[in-house]
C-alpha cells in the first residue's frame, strides 16, 4: 500500500518523539551524574526487523550499532520467536557490540496484539562493572582486566526478573546501588518505548506504519546517494599517529582510504595499526558507528538517520587490527584511534568537499577519573568526566569553542555544583583556554581548562591524547595547541597525560588544558 505524505511525516516525528521520551525518561530516572548530567547514553527505537526507526540525541558513536545488541542476541537464542512481552535483554560484549564493557546495551522487545512489532534498545555506561580497577583501567592489557563480558543474556523473563542474573551483575561491582539504579532506569527507558510504540500501532495500524516507514528509509538512502553522486570520484587518503596505546606505550598509526565511485563510499583502514598489546582497541561494529558518524558529518548532516540512511557505504579493517580487535585484545579506550579516524575522513575529503569540511580537532575522550572512599559517608566513589576541545574553523566561519569530541554528540560536562556536592573534589577554575585555537583566515575553536584539588586523599586516573598529531588547520590554517595535564602535590608538578590509579593525597591539584 501507499500513504500519503502527511501520513508519513506524522508517523516519522512520532517515531522520533517516542525515542526521545524514551531518553528523557533514562536520563531522569538514573543514578549517577554520568547519565543523568552527562547524558552517556543513547537510545534507538526498532521494527521488527531491528531497523532503526527513530533516535535521540545521546552519543552517535552508541547510535550507529546499537541494533548490534539485538542482531546478535537473536542470532544467540535462535531467531525471533524467543523473545516474549516483559522479557528484557543485556549485552557488553566488546567483540560483539563494540564500545568497552562499561557501556551496556538493554533492550526489550515491543508487542501489540500478541504481534512482535519492534525493540526498543539503550546503550548507557556504568561506572563500575568489576574491572580490576575502580570504574575502569587505563593500563589493561587483555579485556579479561576490564570486567564482567556479559554476551546475550536475559534479565526479565515475561516481567519478571531473573534474580540469579542480577545479583551477579550488582555483586561483582564495586557500586551495586549504581548498577541496579542504571540497570533499571534503562529499562525504564524501554517500557517507554514499548507502550508508546503499541499505542502508535493501535492509532495507525501495522500495514500504515509499515508503508510509511519504507517510504521513510527510501528517501534517506535516496538523499544520501544524491549527496554522494556530487561528491567528485576518486580515491582520498589521510594520515595521522596517536601518543600512546596506553600509559608508556608506543605510538599508534591510522591511515584511512576512501573511494567515492558514483553514489557508493568505501572506506578501508588497512595500513593502521595491529591490535595494540594495550587497551586502545575495539570490535568492529564500534569501527562500523564511526564510520557513519563521519560519513554524517558530511553527507546530508541535517536528514534524520533511520535504516535507510548508511546503505551506501563500505567500511573495512583488517581483522586483529586497531579497528578489528580478537579476543583477548583490552578494548577499554576504544574511542581515540576512532576519533582520529573520524578526523582523518574529513581531511581526506577536503579537496573534494572544501566548503563542507573542518578543520582538525583534538578527537579524543580527554578523561579524567577520581576513585577513593568518600571521608563524609565510608562508600566508595567514582567521578569521572570526558572534558571539553576546540573544533576545527571552516571556511566561513571560526572554530567552536569548548565542545566534547565527535563521537561524544549530545555528552556533556558535570556541573561544578555536582561535582563538589558529590565527590571530595573542588574545582578552582574552569573556563576556556586563551588563544589555544589554531590560527587562519578563520581562528580554531579553543580548548577548555579545568583545575581540579582533591580534598582527600584518593586516586586520579588521566587519558589525553593527540599531541603527536594535534588538530591541524586546513588550506594553510595553522594547528592549534595540543592537550596538556599538569598534577602538583606537595610543591612538584609533574605531567602525565595518561596513568592509571595514581595515588595523591589531600591538596593536590590537577589542571587540565585541551587542545
Amino acid at each position: 500500500m501507499t500513504v500519503d505524505p502527511v501520513t508519513v511525516e506524522v508517523i516519522r516525528n512520532a517515531f522520533a518523539s517516542i525515542a526521545a521520551q524514551m531518553n528523557h525518561n533514562l536520563a531522569r530516572s538514573a543514578y549517577t551524574p554520568i547519565i543523568y548530567e552527562m547524558k552517556d547514553c543513547s537510545v534507538g527505537l526498532f521494527d521488527a526487523g531491528v531497523r532503526l526507526l527513530g533516535q535521540a540525541p545521546g552519543l552517535p558513536i552508541f547510535l550507529g550499532n546499537l541494533e548490534s545488541a539485538i542482531d546478535v542476541t537473536t542470532e544467540h537464542f535462535g531467531g525471533r520467536d524467543v523473545y516474549r512481552p516483559g522479557d528484557v535483554y543485556a549485552v557488553n560484549d566488546s567483540y560483539l557490540v563494540g564500545s568497552h564493557l562499561n557501556d551496556v546495551s538493554v533492550f526489550s522487545p515491543i508487542f501489540c496484539d500478541d504481534q512482535l512489532v519492534g525493540f526498543g534498545a539503550t546503550k548507557a555506561h556504568w561506572l563500575d562493572i568489576g574491572a580490576k580497577d575502580p570504574s575502569q583501567a587505563m593500563d589493561s592489557t587483555s579485556i579479561y582486566q576490564e570486567g564482567y563480558r556479559i554476551g546475550p543474556t536475559q534479565l526479565y523473563r515475561e516481567g519478571r526478573p531473573e534474580r540469579g542474573v542480577l545479583e551477579f551483575l550488582t555483586r561483582n561491582s564495586r557500586l551495586p546501588k549504581s548498577v541496579w539504579g542504571d540497570l533499571h532506569a534503562q529499562i525504564a527507558a524501554c517500557r517507554t518505548g514499548e507502550r508508546q510504540l503499541a499505542e502508535l500501532y493501535g492509532r495507525f495500524g501495522a500495514a500504515t506504519i509499515a508503508a510509511a516507514a519504507e517510504s521513510v528509509f527510501a528517501q534517506c538512502e535516496r538523499l544520501d546517494r544524491q549527496a554522494v553522486s556530487a561528491i567528485p570520484d576518486g580515491v582520498y587518503t589521510a594520515e595521522g599517529e596517536l601518543d600512546s596505546y596506553g600509559p608508556g606505550g608506543e605510538p599508534v598509526p591510522v591511515r584511512v582510504e576512501v573511494t567515492v565511485d558514483s553514489d557508493e563510499v568505501a572506506l578501508d583502514l588497512s595500513g593502521s595499526s595491529p591490535q595494540t598489546p594495550g587497551c586502545m582497541n575495539c570490535g568492529f561494529p564500534q569501527t562500523v558507528a564511526a564510520a557513519r558518524l563521519a560519513f554524517k558529518f558530511l553527507v546530508n548532516p541535517d536528514v534524520p538517520v533511520t535504516a535507510g540512511t548508511f546503505r551506501n557505504i563500505q567500511v573495512t579493517a583488517p581483522p586483529r587490527s586497531v579497528f578489528d580487535a580478537r579476543e583477548p585484545a583490552a578494548c577499554q579506550y576504544y574511542y581515540p584511534h576512532l576519533g582520529l579516524m573520524i578526523d582523518l575522513f574529513i581531511r581526506a575529503l577536503a579537496p573534494a568537499m572544501p566548503d563542507r569540511v573542518v578543520a582538525g580537532q583534538p578527537a579524543d575522550a580527554m578523561n579524567i577519573m577520581f576513585c577513593g572512599t568518600h571521608p563524609s559517608t565510608g562508600e566508595p566513589f567514582v567521578s569521572g568526566e570526558a572534558t571539553a576541545v576546540g573544533w576545527g574553523a571552516y571556511l566561513s566561519g571560526d572554530g567552536t569553542n569548548g565542545l566534547i569530541n565527535y563521537g561524544g554528540g549530545d555528552l556533556k560536562n558535570i556541573p561544578v555544583e555536582v561535582q563538589e556536592a558529590r565527590y571530595p573534589i573542588r574545582v578552582h577554575r574552569y573556563g576556556l583556554r586563551e588563544d589555544s585555537g589554531g590560527p587562519g583566515r578563520s581562528r580554531g575553536g579553543l580548548g577548555v581548562v579545568r583545575e581540579y584539588e582533591t580534598l582527600a586523599d584518593m586516586t586520579v586516573s588521566t587519558w589525553f591524547e593527540r599531541t603527536r598529531t594535534p588538530g591541524w588547520g586546513l588550506f594553510g590554517g595553522r594547528s592549534g595547541a595540543v592537550t596538556a595535564v599538569e598534577i602538583t602535590e606537595d610543591g612538584t608538578a609533574r605531567s602525565l597525560l595518561k596513568c592509571n590509579q595514581l595515588a595523591v593525597r589531600r591538596g593536590t591539584r590537577i589542571v587540565v588544558a585541551t587542545g
